[in-house]
């Protein structure tokens, strides 16, 4: 990534918006790294808080000028909108119940979005955001970070490359431990996150909306299909919780292949792993998050391989999304980068006139949210019916 395409279609880089992560949000200052990482963006503007004071001096705190530091997102989609020199993009990071609002709203106003998963809480939402976002005919990107993984990406063009014929399994877990601990682990937590246990503004299921979305969405990415039936078992490990911490499915796909979906984040020890095996008539492909720079390909008949980003056989969307040469680590930062990177492309080429790389146009989009959500949908429906297989709408 040595040259800078928005600069190069707009001569500056796309001016862009900050709504939610402030102080002590970890996602936060993620998404404000990423955005810087590739020079595509430069924040102009924000609201980092639903307190006017704490919004205020955490923008000043992150160099934002007073006067762009706004007490809310509408008056900041009102003031942006009537500038000569306003935001291009609006990235939103705040609880998920808000997420439907504050996209629509920046829609409507012109902005191009960036957006945290999952894309909002309710399927029939989300759908209205897709059809805001086919109206506007402008980009909305969301922030399902681990498919910005170069290995994850080697992995999606292998599988569309045919090296491992027609898919016939699946299998995904997403396990975490953050949440295993048996000490009214939901108070302590809600102290500092209580919408996260708040089924109205966190959503109808916690691990299903912040991991599960996770899950299903890399599934898609790397293998291309559909999931068209679920059976599911949806629950909370940890006695006396009254959120899901659990999650577990078998899933039949459009193709006819068949897979297993688990994640949890009660699993007493685990950090974060998000781990991927898929298999096709001609060989199994494997990627574990917690080791993402080694992809493991296991053809039929022939000794197993190790891919790496920049290594022997690393193919152009895999190339693209790695900044230096082979043997030095990439992780977490990067590919959250390349995602916002890949957005700040097409949204710089829609705003120039002009066609974006075809390659750019592989970050998360909202129809990308809609079946997410109708995933989640489909899995909370089955769960109530005694795993019975269901279709997602």
């Amino acid at each position: 990534m040595d040259d800078n395409p928005v600069i190069d279609m707009l001569g500056r880089r796309l001016r862009l918006a900050v709504i939610g992560g402030g102080p002590g949000s970890f996602i936060g200052a993620m998404h404000r790294a990423a955005a810087r990482i590739d020079d595509r963006y430069e924040i102009v503007a924000g609201v980092l808080s639903s307190d006017p004071e704490r919004s205020r001096s955490a923008a000043i705190a992150i160099g934002i000028d007073p006067a762009r530091a706004y007490d809310s997102p509408e008056s900041l989609f009102e003031a942006e909108s009537a500038r000569s020199d306003g935001v291009d993009v609006v990235a939103i990071m705040t609880p998920n119940d808000s997420h439907h609002r504050y996209a629509l709203g920046a829609l409507r106003h012109g902005f191009d979005v960036i957006c945290d998963k999952p894309i909002t809480n309710t399927l029939d939402e989300a759908v209205e955001v897709l059809e805001a976002t086919r109206e506007t005919g402008l980009v909305f990107c969301l922030t399902h970070n681990y498919t910005g993984y170069p290995m994850v990406r080697q992995a999606r063009s292998m599988v569309a490359d045919g090296l491992l014929g027609t898919m016939q399994l699946v299998q995904v877990e997403y396990v975490q431990g953050g949440k295993a601990a048996e000490r009214d682990p939901d108070r302590a937590e809600a102290d500092t996150v209580p919408w996260r246990y708040d089924p109205v503004r966190g959503g109808p299921s916690l691990v299903m909306g912040d991991i599960g979305t996770h899950a299903h969405n890399l599934v898609r990415f790397v293998t291309g299909l559909e999931v068209a039936q679920v059976s599911a078992d949806v629950g909370h490990i940890v006695a006396n919780r009254l959120v899901d911490d659990y999650a577990g499915a078998l899933l039949r796909f459009d193709n006819g292949a068949r897979g297993s979906f688990w994640v949890t984040q009660a699993a007493a020890g685990v950090e974060n792993c998000l781990r991927l095996r898929v298999s096709g008539t001609k060989g199994t492909l494997e990627w574990m998050q917690e080791s993402p720079t080694q992809l493991s390909f296991k053809p039929l008949g022939a000794p197993a391989e190790i891919r790496t980003p920049n290594g022997p056989g690393t193919l152009p969307l895999a190339r693209r999304s790695s900044r230096i040469v082979a043997g030095h680590p990439e992780g977490f930062h990067e590919g959250f980068a390349n995602i916002d990177s890949d957005a700040a492309e097409a949204i710089a080429a829609r705003r120039a006139g002009v066609d974006p790389d075809p390659l750019a146009l592989s970050f998360p989009s909202a129809s990308d949210g809609v079946a997410g959500l109708a995933f989640v949908e489909a899995v909370i429906t089955s769960s109530g019916s005694d795993g019975a297989w269901t279709t997602p709408r």
